[in-house]
């Protein structure tokens, strides 16, 4: 029998699945080697800077551009009437969801310069292009704006009240969407018969999504080819060149390339087409050259879609034993002036799907109005309606524990949903495929020692210190994998490249990507390469979002390989001088079945290279294009506790201990989760506790930069105490979750669960967020009065 060389396979176990193998880019980017879309330069670029409309509504009743053409440099100034004169289409929103009458949801257009109204302040009229970005930027302020101003709405709960401004007049009442989900009757009949009813409105406040690095663009034309390109940060060049190509320049996809280098964070932002794309396509045709944009952190703040934004009512019903008979959450989602591109799914649909999360609940129903006010649009950002769907749960079930004296373990063991019962057809029309809930908690609160938490409150007494603990106990729908490509190339310098149409913002997909390509192929994981950002190289895509990359890439890599090796038996027997049928494969090598004799797959894949004669009918190549289809959601699932520290004196919250366990099925690399997890905790906890962009009543920015908008820092953070409960997902190849959201779903509600537990004593039994020193200060002293 072939052995298997024991130094290559300690070699190939040491890259294995659910090894914690470092990132291998992170090198080269702290050399600072890495390439983001502002180190790029074109020959003979020029500059682009944005107009913005400084009034959060108004009728535009003229845009003076004759200073700024005389400026110096200037190259060209254009308006939205140049664009529409160009025929460019407008930004779209792909998810067009029903009302609950069946009637189709309002979608005003969206040019990409706005022409007859403005209706937030950031709104994009006009753009400058000169010789240089200076020059750009001067001449935009030489740009005059004739805005009749109009009064301006900008919390979704207003704009819905008689007499409130109209943004859109496509859209009376400034509803977009009438979203219903579940049987109101029998959700009705649940509530009239139940033991136990408990209620709370919660606010799910808004945020800037601040990318490390902000948005920027180069836009070319090839007139001789007609053919537009776009480098630009995204988060899957495959569907963003399909939309260019489609929505705004109606040309054949082949006729558009989008490339995307190192990307500095997303979080859903850099997903979709922006007006600035527009503008650059606009100008780089008109002056026959390229057209460069970076966005500057003043104007990214109103310029990138926000994230959340949320007002509803909460309900929760229980029988006499605690057991949930039905959950209804009734409210608005705020969308902003326009519409996203996803708009509506995450005040709306994923809320409907995420929230009964872990637990028996038979019924629910979510009732959401979709609404338009005069702020930046909301797209999605980090969880995208995952999180919020299982904080309003989580807050209920605290609540109703509270009211009913039931422990508030105890309740949710008792309605958790049991591995037995698995598959689990939820009210949410999703099917859970497994989970293992209450040993996973039993896991958390052992890791976190809940038993000695008495003594932790009273050593912060003992400090003037209030003391709470919460459980964020999660569920989330991940994003159903669209086609996705796992293209494996051997290169003549030995290498091995994965081509793919997921993308890396921050994530780290080389390192498990290549675990996995290494544990099915066993090929030298220094070896391995990963291509994602160039269109022109994919044939599928569906880009990175919604936690799904490790189940889509990494199923099409899984998939791909086993036609490598189906090739490769075929080559190696040729190679070999053996039938086929006799041809094994195993940890890199094809042999001979019975015998020492063996080819390794990268010395055949030199072989072929160098010109091995191959008989007609067998591959010439290893090479592989392979597209995967779109396995179904996964469930990752999680239990997180919390505990804090109030200063009642001053309101101060400050998270003390965070405790964190998850099953993310199939985890091939744990160190790379455990990085996502704490990412998206600390997300959680800015959320939470100080993140809040705020409008004055005219509708402009109060916090329009980080001298006003808060962000958590290191200090902010205690250290994590993160393990794993894996049940592998048996919906994919791999039996992946998913991991990248998940720490925003357990740490929104384990947070405010433990704030409002340290304030129980003042009988606060819920407060919003940001729980802010101010707010909680506020509430306190209200409490004591």
């Amino acid at each position: 029998m072939n052995a298997i060389d024991p130094a290559a396979r300690m070699a190939l176990a040491k890259f294995a699945v659910g090894q914690p193998v470092p990132r291998s880019e992170d090198p080269r980017l702290l050399r600072g080697e890495g390439r983001y879309t502002d180190d790029m330069n074109l020959p003979g670029q020029a500059f682009a800077f944005i107009v913005r409309s400084r009034n959060a509504h108004g009728v535009i009743r003229g845009i003076s551009t004759e200073a700024a053409k005389a400026m110096p440099g200037v190259l060209g100034v254009w308006t939205g009437a140049d664009l529409a004169k160009a025929g460019y289409g407008g930004l779209k929103c792909t998810m067009a969801l029903k009302n609950r009458d069946g009637s189709a949801m309002k979608m005003p257009p969206r040019p990409a310069l706005a022409t007859d109204k403005v209706r937030y302040v950031g709104d994009p009229v006009a753009f400058v292009v000169a010789e240089t970005a200076v020059q750009a930027k001067d001449a935009a302020e030489a740009v005059e704006l004739d805005i009749e101003e109009l009064p301006a709405v900008t919390r979704a709960s207003e704009a819905l009240l008689p007499g409130a401004p109209q943004i859109h007049a496509e859209a009376p009442g400034n509803v977009s969407l009438d979203f219903h989900h579940g049987d109101s009757e029998k959700v009705a009949a649940a509530f009239a018969g139940a033991a136990h009813v408990v209620r709370a409105d919660m606010v799910n406040s808004r945020v800037v999504v601040s990318a490390m690095e902000p948005r920027a663009a180069i836009a070319s034309f090839d007139a001789p080819g007609g053919r537009w390109t776009l480098n630009v940060g995204s988060q899957g060049v495959f569907g963003l060149r399909n939309s260019i190509a489609d929505d705004i320049l109606k040309v054949p996809h082949d006729k558009v390339r989008v490339l995307t280098g190192n990307v500095g964070g997303s979080f859903g932002m850099k997903a979709q087409v922006y007006p600035e794309y527009v503008c650059l396509f606009h100008a780089a045709r008109a002056l026959g050259r390229p057209v460069k944009w970076t966005d500057e952190r003043s104007d990214s703040f109103l310029s990138d879609m926000h994230g959340r934004d949320g007002e509803v009512t909460g309900e929760l019903a229980l029988d006499r034993d605690g057991r949930f008979l039905a959950v209804r959450i009734t409210g608005v989602g705020n969308v902003g002036a326009y519409l996203a591109q996803v708009a509506p799914i995450p005040p709306a649909l994923n809320i409907a799907k995420n929230l009964v999360g872990q637990y028996r609940t038979p019924l629910i129903e979510v009732a959401i109005k979709t609404v338009f006010t005069n702020t930046t649009a909301i797209g999605p950002y980090r969880g995208a309606g995952r999180p919020e769907g299982n904080y309003y749960m989580e807050r209920l079930i605290d609540i109703a524990a509270a009211e009913t004296g039931i422990d508030r373990v105890d309740l949710r063991k008792r309605n958790h949903i049991r591995p037995e019962e698995m598959p689990w057809n939820a009210p949410s029309g999703m099917t859970y495929d497994s989970g293992e809930f209450t040993a996973q908690m039993d896991q958390a609160l052992a890791l976190a020692d809940w038993s000695g938490f008495a003594a932790r409150k009273a050593e912060s007494r003992a400090r003037g210190r209030l003391r709470g603990r919460g459980i964020g106990a999660f569920l989330e729908v991940t994003a159903p994998p669209q086609k996705e490509m796992g293209g494996i190339r051997f290169g003549k310098d030995g290498s091995v490249t994965i081509v793919t149409g997921t993308l890396d913002y921050g994530q780290g997909h080389a390192s498990p990507f290549a675990q996995v390509l290494v544990e099915r192929l066993g090929v030298p994981f220094e070896s391995v390469r990963l291509v994602q950002g160039d269109s022109d190289l994919l044939i599928a895509g569906g880009g990175t979002g919604g936690s799904k990359s490790m189940m889509a890439s990494g199923a099409a890599i899984v998939e791909a390989s086993a036609k490598v090796v189906e090739a490769g038996r075929r080559i190696a027997s040729v190679a070999l001088e053996a039938a086929e049928a006799d041809i094994e494969f195993a940890a890199g090598r094809f042999s001979i079945a019975g015998t020492d004799r063996s080819i390794g797959i990268m010395d055949l894949a030199a072989r072929i290279h160098a010109g091995m004669k191959l008989p007609e009918g067998v591959p010439a190549t290893l090479d592989v294009d392979h597209v995967f289809d779109a396995a179904p959601s996964a469930f990752p699932n999680g239990c997180h506790i919390a505990e804090v520290e109030v200063d009642p004196d001053t309101g101060v919250v400050e998270v003390v201990k965070y405790t964190a366990v998850g099953d993310f099925g199939t985890v091939v690399n744990p160190m790379l989760v455990a990085g996502q997890v704490h990412g998206g905790v600390v997300q959680g906890i800015g959320q939470a506790l100080m993140e809040s962009v705020r409008y004055d009543e005219h509708g402009s920015v109060l916090t329009g930069s980080y001298m006003d908008y808060a962000m958590p820092r290191a200090p902010d953070v205690p250290s994590f105490t993160t393990d794993y409960h894996s049940v592998p997902a048996r919906t994919n190849p791999l039996g992946a979750k998913g991991c990248g959201e998940a720490g925003c779903a357990g740490a929104l509600p384990s947070v405010m669960n433990a704030l409002a537990d340290a304030l129980s004593e003042f009988g606060i039994r819920h407060i919003d967020m940001p729980a802010t020193p101010s707010r909680v200060w506020a509430a306190i002293r209200a409490a004591r009065k």
